[in-house]
C-alpha cells in the first residue's frame, strides 16, 4: 500500500490528474451528446413542418392521412436511430471519462468495473 508520506504525495496527485483527465474527457462526451441531441431537434422540427406544408397542400382527408402516416413511420424509425447512436455516445463517454482511472484500479491490485 503506501509506505511513505512521497508515496502518498503521488499517489494523490495521480488522483488528482486522473480527476482532471476523466473530468475533460467527460466534458468532451456530453458536448457531443448535446450537440447530436440539437442536430437531431432541429431535423426533426424542420421535417415536421415539411409534413404540415405537405398535408394542408393535399386536398382530400385520406391525402392528409396519407402524409401523416408516412411521417410518423419514418419519426419513429429515425427516433430509433438516434436513440441507438446516442447510446453508443453515452457508452463511449463514459469509457473515456473512466480511462485515466484503470492506472489506479491496477496499481491497488483491483479489477475494473465492467
Amino acid at each position: 500500500m503506501i509506505k511513505s508520506f512521497e508515496d502518498f504525495q503521488t499517489l494523490s496527485k495521480d488522483g488528482y490528474e486522473a480527476f482532471v483527465a476523466s473530468g475533460a474527457a467527460l466534458t468532451k462526451g456530453l458536448q457531443a451528446i448535446a450537440q447530436e441531441t440539437t442536430d437531431f431537434s432541429r431535423k426533426s422540427f424542420e421535417k415536421g413542418t415539411q409534413v404540415v406544408e405537405k398535408a394542408t397542400a393535399t386536398r382530400s382527408f385520406e391525402g392528409a392521412l396519407e402524409v401523416q402516416q408516412g411521417y410518423a413511420k419514418e419519426a419513429y424509425e429515425a427516433f430509433v436511430a438516434e436513440a441507438t447512436k446516442l447510446n453508443e455516445l453515452y457508452v463511449a463517454t463514459a469509457k473515456e471519462a473512466y480511462k485515466p482511472f484503470e492506472a489506479s484500479f491496477a496499481a491497488f491490485g483491483l479489477k475494473a468495473p465492467k
